[in-house]
């Protein structure tokens, strides 16, 4: 197809295809003349994939291409590929604006009980080393809850904890045995799942609290 069909089954104006083009987001067609190219159902894929990113997970241009990058040269084993999708999860996260709380700073000299607290449950759940970034980061979210007058309980943080795990064994078990779709269900699904996740538990939230409602 042309790059004008290319627009019409993907939704994307040719301008912005050929700004995907130029900056390394979509493949270029194969050549027919010197101005001229013709796309195929990969190139719709991967028109898709970015609209996808941008859209619905969020990304910055700059952050879809290290996606793709990964998904075009992707690690050899699953655990790996979950690092490199956590590592543009954490890039998109540290694009935007922060509290002092957030970036894991005290406000204070005074000792960090938040960074304690969070290696305290991250010990308990055996779920990474001690320096893994997101340890300080759950230490700042902890701060920053703290900050804003919210009480994380210790029963409530636990809870939280229980979940991520079902969560996280879901995931798992989701991921294909064929490389492509592993590669494809780890980075790619883990990003787009995100606003899943958030939009689940907000209504679980709904049925939680009219429970509460009818109960109390």
């Amino acid at each position: 197809m042309r790059i004008s069909g290319l627009a019409e089954r993907t939704g994307v104006p040719v301008a912005t295809l050929k700004f995907y083009v130029r900056e390394g987001l979509l493949h270029a067609g194969t050549a027919t003349a010197r101005t001229q190219a013709v796309y195929d159902t990969s190139h719709v894929e991967r028109v898709r994939l970015v609209r996808a990113l941008t859209e619905s997970a969020g990304l910055t241009l700059g952050a879809v291409r290290e996606v793709l990058a990964v998904l075009d040269d992707p690690p050899t084993s699953r655990h790996e590929l979950l690092g490199a999708a956590q590592h543009v999860m954490l890039a998109r996260e540290d694009g935007r604006p922060q509290s002092r709380a957030e970036q894991g700073e005290p406000a204070s000299e005074e000792p960090d009980r938040w960074a304690a607290r969070a290696a305290e449950l991250v010990a308990a759940r055996e779920w990474c080393a001690d320096d893994d970034p997101l340890v300080a980061r759950l230490a700042g979210q902890l701060r920053a809850a703290d900050a804003a007058g919210i009480d994380l309980s210790d029963a409530h943080l636990a809870a939280l904890a229980r979940a991520a795990d079902a969560v996280a064994a879901a995931d798992v078990a989701s991921v294909p045995a064929d490389r492509a779709g592993a590669v494809r269900q780890v980075v790619v699904g883990t990003l787009l799942t995100d606003p899943v996740l958030l939009t689940l538990r907000r209504m679980a939230q709904q049925r939680a609290s009219a429970g509460v409602v009818r109960t109390g």
